[in-house]
This record gives C-alpha cells, sequence and structure tokens, in this order.
C-alpha cells in the first residue's frame, strides 16, 4: 500500500511540474504547500522524481509509471520497498553490475538504447568517454567542499564524529555523501567552501604571481575568485556579474572567507563597458562563461529532457560576444582562463578555436575535466595568452 501512495505521489508531482523549473526550486515550494508529507515521504518522493529524469529521453513511449520503474533499477543499488512491490524480479537483482542491469532491461524493452539517454551524444567534447559519460547519468554526484587551510582537522573531526563518510580527494578537497547536511554539522563555522571537484582543478590553471590585477568576469557566486585568493592574497581583484542579486551572494561569502579587498561591478558583458572599463587593464582575466551546464546534467536530470538543440548555437554565440568584449581588458602576454561547466565541443574548443583565430590569443592548454570519472561536474578549461603588441 505505502508503495502504491509513493507512485501516485510520484504521478501528482509530475503533472504539476512545470517544465524548464529546476526541481531543486519546485520539490520545496510544493511540500510547503503539502504539508502532510513527512521528511520520509518527501525523500523518498524526490529520490523517484530525480531519478526519473535521468533516465532523459530514453523509452520515450512508455507510461511513465513504467520508466520510473527502470530507471529506479538502474540508479539504485540498496534494495528499496518501491521497486520490491512493483518489480520483485528486478529488485532481487538491485546489486548487479550496471552492464548486467542494461542487459536486463534491453530484454524486457528490446527499444531501450543507451545513447537515446542523451541526444546530443555526437557533439561531446574531444576526450569524452561517451559510454561512461551516458553511464554517469544513473549515479548520483558526491558533494565537494574545500577545506580552508588550517581548518582540515577540525573538519574531518566534525564529520568521524557525526559519522559522515568521506572521501580526501588532496589539495583540501573532500568528497561526501549527496545530501549531507552541512549547515546542521557545522552552523556557525566557515571552515570550507562548497565547490565542485572539477571546479576546484580549474585552479591549476590560473598561475597567479605577487600584487598583480585579476578580473573574474562572471564570477556569480564568487568560486573561482577564492580559489584564486588562495593561490596568491595580495592580487588586486575585480569582480562582475550581470546579476547584482548574485554578487550579494558573493560579498557575503567573500566576508566570511576573510577576502575583503576587492572591487565590485555589475556589467552586462554583451555590451561595451569601456565607459566603466576604460582605465583598467588586467594580468589576468577568468572567464567562466554563461552555458548549457551540460556538464552538470547529472545533479540537474531534468534538464535533458527539457534542452533544447538550438539552444548550443545560442550559447556558442553568447560565449564569443562575452569573449570578444573582455579580451581586450587583458595585458599583452597575459593569460585568459576560459572556463565552462559544459560537455559540449561547440562550447569549448570551437569557441578557443574562435578566441585564437579571431582575436588572436595563443591557445597555451586546454583540458575536459572529466567529472563522470569522479562522481563530479564534467567542466573545461582553457588558458590562453594574449600576444605582445
Amino acid at each position: 500500500m505505502k508503495a502504491i501512495n509513493q507512485l501516485k505521489t510520484f504521478q501528482r508531482i509530475l503533472d504539476e511540474y512545470p517544465a524548464e523549473t529546476p526541481l531543486s526550486k519546485f520539490l520545496p515550494g510544493f511540500y510547503r504547500q503539502n504539508k502532510q508529507m513527512g521528511s520520509t515521504d518527501r525523500r523518498i518522493a524526490s529520490r523517484l522524481m530525480y531519478n526519473y529524469f535521468r533516465l532523459g529521453k530514453a523509452l520515450p513511449d512508455l507510461p511513465a509509471d513504467e520508466r520510473l520503474f527502470v530507471a529506479e533499477f538502474l540508479c539504485n543499488t540498496q534494495l528499496n520497498s518501491f521497486l520490491q512491490h512493483f518489480k520483485p524480479d528486478w529488485a532481487a537483482c538491485i546489486g548487479f553490475g550496471i552492464d548486467e542491469k542494461l542487459g536486463m532491461v534491453k530484454t524486457a524493452y528490446p527499444d531501450f538504447k543507451l545513447e537515446n539517454l542523451f541526444s546530443w551524444i555526437s557533439q561531446l567534447s574531444t576526450g569524452i568517454d561517451k559510454e561512461a559519460f551516458l553511464r554517469s547519468f544513473f549515479i548520483q554526484p558526491d558533494l565537494f567542499i574545500r577545506i580552508h587551510k588550517g581548518c582540515e582537522q577540525q573538519v574531518k573531526i566534525a564529520l568521524a564524529a557525526a559519522e559522515v563518510v568521506f572521501k580526501d580527494e588532496g589539495n583540501n578537497c573532500l568528497s561526501l555523501p549527496n545530501g549531507t547536511r552541512l549547515e546542521a554539522l557545522f552552523p556557525n563555522q566557515h571552515w570550507f567552501e562548497v565547490q565542485d571537484f572539477s571546479s576546484q582543478q580549474t585552479a591549476q590553471y590560473y598561475k597567479p604571481q605577487k600584487w598583480e590585477n585579476w578580473w573574474d568576469a562572471c564570477a556569480a557566486s564568487g568560486g573561482k575568485s577564492l580559489l584564486l585568493h588562495d593561490q596568491e592574497p595580495t592580487l588586486k581583484l575585480v569582480v562582475s556579474d550581470i546579476r547584482e542579486s548574485i554578487l550579494a551572494n558573493l560579498d557575503e561569502r567573500f566576508q566570511q572567507a576573510g577576502l575583503t579587498k576587492y572591487q565590485k561591478k555589475v556589467l552586462d558583458l554583451t555590451q561595451n563597458n569601456d565607459l566603466i572599463l576604460h582605465d583598467y587593464v588586467f594580468d589576468g582575466i577568468i572567464l567562466d562563461a554563461p552555458c548549457s551546464g551540460s556538464g552538470t546534467w547529472g545533479r540537474t536530470p531534468e534538464m535533458i529532457s527539457h534542452f533544447e538543440s538550438h539552444s548550443i548555437e545560442f550559447f556558442q554565440k553568447l560565449q564569443q560576444s562575452i569573449v570578444r568584449n573582455v579580451v581586450k581588458y587583458l595585458k599583452p602576454g597575459k593569460p585568459l582562463i576560459y572556463i565552462t561547466c559544459s560537455a559540449f565541443k561547440a562550447e569549448n574548443e570551437d569557441v578557443v578555436n574562435f578566441i585564437v583565430k579571431e582575436l588572436g590569443l595563443k591557445l597555451e592548454e586546454q583540458t575536459v575535466l572529466k567529472g563522470y570519472e569522479n562522481k563530479a561536474d564534467t567542466m573545461f578549461v582553457a588558458r590562453l595568452v594574449s600576444h605582445y603588441s
């Protein structure tokens, strides 16, 4: 009976869910309107919704409940009463490897093809293992934190005391189970930053020098700026974003991290900003460009169903427009760090080719940060240097 009620709740949420709204924004509102749902009910409903969307565009003609059963089977390794009720044969095989599970789904549904999950597999960046990338969608990514220097022991002791399983990834990075309630464990401490593993890896490409002037051009809530500041605290830093509200989050985050000396500007980088920036010239620019976010869809699997192919071209043109307006403030011989959280070649290598051919920068290095190998986001980073005049 409980499993039947859980299925009814899932179907109701799916019916009410407005396409293109992040599940992380919709579900809390739904739960507020349905206060009769206890914490266990909410947790199970969230799991069912996220797993359902992890199936992407595979088996599109199946009824929603059957697609959910397939998703629950592929996404779980622990036995649960929901699958036990509706698919007892599959529930008995819940611990099987993903190859065996995919084979069982294929036997039950001959139309099933793994490549149908993600419609743009041919458009991925060079070097991405397509099979591994697809299979990663059945796995919930981890939660990653970057511990501030000197706070390593306090954080590890607190996690161990709370019996939270964690893995030390090196360079003060820990991976934790997704859903770990850090705010409950560390209510008043600012010993770390929540930041994805791949995002932390981009720091290897910055290479700042003492007393330089740097610009974090699409700063958002400031994660890359904090990485930069940790590498070289003497930097003079300018941060900008088109969204004033997110820069308010940045202020709070910087304050907690002890970063107090910086300039902040609200800028639309698709426009000419010479009136505001005419006196500025930088020793380094970080451009964490607006993008499809396709490398993060393991965290937001609903995007796989809602994304349209034409958006890839839209983002590429946006990135080219922004980078054209940004590089003119870069000193000769100095680096532009171009970053996306996209897995698409059009937003990654193709934009780098544009920067080299159209804007005259020299490519030093570029790489895809293969998050699917680490239960993390997949990202792209390139370090380019402006030519000496």
